[in-house]
């Protein structure tokens, strides 16, 4: 499970699954998040994380969006797993923790739960709510932490129904390039 073909053959098969209110679907959001991140002048690192930021849910069997369901599907860790042992830290530990950023920004920032989606809002409240005053301290000193809100903003921001690639398999290609471009990095 721990190869970019993989990833590539989950994008085909399940990409089409739509985020619920959404209006698009899994694979658009990926694409539209990994279009803000190089267009934000991202590493390829967080760049790539962008894209596969969601791929979490794409390993699961559940079908639809599982915050409809009242599930917290653990997608961000589903993900970071299979990501580290591919590309290391530099991609997994954003997608692990673009979670976690929701919950600090909603903590730290009150006001930016209103610029949360209806899926984001369910999402938040299955995973947590908003941090503590402890998680926010321990989140700041994570190496990892501006990564992860700037990936958050991205993930925010992508959701926009009719922006897309001119179809899913050249998005597809532009995800294989990006995987070819980034390599392994140990922490």
């Amino acid at each position: 499970m721990n190869n970019p073909h993989t990833i590539l053959e989950l994008f085909a098969r399940k990409g089409s699954l739509a985020y619920e209110g959404e209006g698009i679907s899994q694979i658009a959001h990926a694409w539209q998040c990994g279009q803000l991140a190089r267009a934000a002048g991202a590493s390829q690192s967080l760049q790539l994380a962008s894209w596969l930021h969601d791929l979490g849910h794409l390993l699961t069997d559940l079908s639809g969006s599982p915050t409809v369901q009242g599930i917290d599907d653990q997608h961000e860790h589903r993900a970071a797993r299979m990501l580290d042992a591919i590309w290391g830290p530099a991609v997994a530990e954003p997608v692990r923790l673009h979670v976690a950023a929701k919950r600090y920004l909603v903590a730290a920032h009150p006001e930016y739960c209103e610029r949360l989606s209806p899926d984001s809002v369910r999402s938040l409240a299955l995973q947590g709510g908003p941090m503590n005053l402890s998680e926010c301290v321990r989140f700041q000193a994570s190496r990892y932490a501006l990564d992860a809100q700037q990936l958050r903003a991205w993930d925010d921001s992508s959701k926009h129904v009719g922006w897309f690639a001119s179809d899913a398999q050249h998005a597809l290609d532009e995800l294989r390039g990006l995987m070819d471009r980034v390599r392994y990095l140990p922490a």
